[in-house]
Formats: structure tokens, C-alpha cells, sequence
């Protein structure tokens, strides 16, 4: 385990500024996840961490020493990649030995610390087989096998799950959460994906454009998101967000009239997730508009209410049925979190 820190980190291609100046302190033994969407930075700040790629400025260091300078197989690190990178001329066993023998480790100690890494994955029964005749899952198994047979002082792992099926993805985030927690190797994350990051991060790094905007844990990233960005990029489905204005103490919106502690304001964004709202029958219900979809999701319907430019989703009982284009009101839950944003710096307004 060791703790990195990126301190004052840049990276530029030519005149291009792919990451600006940044500083990052990943603490031993935690799992943090780089989440965001295509294009942001979250794979070139790994590889930077990893040294595939050289910084501009600044400097890294692991287990407090600097790096800046090291190769890859000097930093003591461990990588997943997404297309699992397996020798297909190797057995599963072979493979799994590979960083063991490049390290000069005898046989006899090579083939038990294999085995007993191997158990740990599930992989005891396919020692003897080639990835060609592996599953999907089976081959990423095989990889991570092969990162933690030698206790690294970091994972780097670099959206290891979007080769595999739903079902698939589901099975191996438990398992990935398990060996952390068995491990405990200090872990970088790399995704898109929210849905991994809240169930597998200790905390998550959102990023947008080469920029960490929010940082901490996946439960306050939830509940407090920094932005509009962050509010609209974690939670599926995503939070409604709808544009308004705060007048006598109530938010104003077409459709919508819900009550605020915050002062008088234009040029405000409302949000409230689909899960703190419920179906109302009120007379004045503070959200009305025409249902505009219904989608069952097996536990729960989500309902979709549109009113002239506002659109709202809620997630409704799994029995609730209604004609398309009907009247149907909403009501925030007893106890809902309510958040506002500045619509035009897009940060969160304190309550």
C-alpha cells in the first residue's frame, strides 16, 4: 500500500492544455474512482500516475517519492486494462505467473502463490485453459488475477468492466469490491460509468474538461453535488433539473410552485431526484403537468410529466397505470432534498 500525490500536475500536448494545474491526494489503501464522461482527463491523469504518460509540470509521488522520472517497472504498480491485455499463447496459469517470473521468483514459489491467487478469483479450475477459451468474464478474472498475484503498492485499473454484459458487470463489481476490501492495495478507478463508481469508490474524483470539480465520497456526491454538472451526471435516472425563479418564497417554474428556504432570486436551477418525488392527488399540487411517458423498471414506474417547456421524472409504485397525455400532479416526498443552483455559474447555492 503507499499513498500518491499528484502536486501541481499539467499536461500538454503542443500548445493544447489537456489537464490544468491540479493537485490530488489518493490515500493508502483507498479505492478512488476518476469518473466522467469521454474526453475529460480521467484515463491521461492515470496514465500519468502509471507513467505511459510523461507530465508537463509538476510532480507525482508514491509512497512519498517522487516518480516523475521512474519507467513503469520501477513505480511498483499494477494495471487492469479494458481489453484485458492476455497473452493468448499462455495459459490462464502461465499468464497469471508471468509478473512473478519476470521478477526471477523460483518455480515452486511462482506456482503456489498462483494457485492461492487464482482461488481468489474463482480461476482454480481453469488453470490449464487459453484465453481463447475463456469467457469475457472469465479473461477479465484472469487479468486482475495477474495484477495482484505480486501485492503491487497500487492498482491502476482503467475501465476494466465495459467489455462485459450487464449481468456480468454486476458479479465482477462484487468481486472487485471484496478483493479491495481483502487486499487493501491503494486502488485508482477509471470509468464513465456512475453506477460503478458509487458502489465500488471509499471516494470518487468527478471530472469535467482536465478538472476535478467535485471530490468525496460517493454518498455526499450524491446527496451535495457541487454543480449542475455533477447533478446531472451522477444518479440514473439523472435529476430533474428546471430552470426558474424564487419569488415570495416559493420556486416558480411552469407547472411548478414548491416552497424554498432562499431568498428572492431570477436565473435559478432547481433540482430534486425522481426518487424524492411522489404521485399526489392535491388541489394545488406543487408540480402538474400531462404525463408524457411511463417506463416500468420491474421494483418501480418511472413517470414522466411535461407542462410547456418542464419536464419532470418521478419514480412512481411498480402498479401505477394512466392514459399518455392525462393530467397527473407530483409532490416532493416528506423529508426530500430540495437543491438549488446558480444558473449561471452552475454552482450549488447554499441552503
Amino acid at each position: 500500500m503507499a499513498e500518491v500525490r499528484l502536486v501541481d500536475v499539467e499536461k500538454r500536448y503542443g500548445g493544447f492544455l489537456a489537464l490544468p494545474k491540479q493537485s490530488l491526494t489518493i490515500e493508502e489503501g483507498e479505492f478512488l474512482v476518476l469518473l466522467g464522461p469521454s474526453g475529460c482527463g480521467k484515463t491521461t491523469t492515470m496514465r500519468m500516475i502509471a507513467g505511459l504518460e510523461e507530465i508537463t509540470s509538476g510532480d507525482i509521488l508514491i509512497g512519498g517519492e517522487r516518480v516523475n522520472d521512474k519507467p513503469p517497472k520501477d513505480r511498483d504498480i499494477a494495471m487492469v486494462f479494458q481489453n484485458y491485455g492476455l497473452y493468448p499463447h499462455m495459459t490462464v496459469q502461465q499468464n497469471i505467473a508471468y509478473p512473478l517470473k519476470l521478477r526471477g521468483v523460483d518455480r515452486k514459489a511462482r506456482e503456489a502463490r498462483v494457485r492461492e491467487t487464482a482461488e481468489k478469483v474463482e480461476l482454480g479450475a481453469l488453470l490449464h485453459r487459453r484465453p481463447s477459451e475463456l469467457s469475457g468474464g472469465q479473461r477479465q478474472r484472469v487479468a486482475l488475477a495477474r495484477a495482484i498475484v505480486r501485492t503491487p503498492k497500487i492498482f491502476l485499473m482503467d475501465e476494466p468492466l465495459s467489455n462485459l454484459d450487464a449481468k456480468l458487470r454486476v458479479s465482477m463489481r462484487a468481486e472487485l469490491k471484496h478483493l479491495h476490501h481483502e487486499l487493501g492495495v491503494t486502488t485508482v478507478y477509471v470509468t464513465h460509468d456512475q453506477m460503478e463508481a458509487m458502489t465500488l469508490a471509499s471516494r470518487v474524483a468527478v471530472m469535467r474538461e482536465g478538472r476535478i470539480v467535485q471530490l468525496d465520497t460517493p454518498k455526499k456526491i450524491y446527496s451535495e453535488p457541487a454543480d449542475l454538472f455533477v447533478a446531472g451526471f451522477i444518479g440514473s435516472p439523472s435529476m430533474n433539473l428546471v430552470e426558474g425563479h424564487i419569488t415570495g418564497g416559493r420556486f416558480e417554474a411552469p407547472g411548478v410552485s414548491i416552497p424554498v428556504a432562499a431568498a428572492e432570486r431570477g436565473d435559478v436551477v432547481l433540482g430534486i431526484r425522481p426518487e424524492d418525488l411522489e404521485l399526489t392527488t392535491a388541489e394545488a399540487p406543487p408540480i402538474r403537468g400531462k404525463l408524457y411517458a411511463l417506463e416500468l423498471t420491474g421494483e418501480a414506474t418511472l413517470v414522466t410529466l411535461r407542462e410547456g417547456a418542464t419536464s419532470i421524472c418521478a419514480r412512481g409504485p411498480a402498479e401505477f397505470e394512466a392514459e399518455i397525455d392525462a393530467a397527473c400532479a407530483l409532490a416532493p416526498r416528506p423529508g426530500a432534498r430540495i437543491h438549488l443552483f446558480d444558473k449561471t455559474t452552475g454552482q450549488r447555492i447554499a441552503a
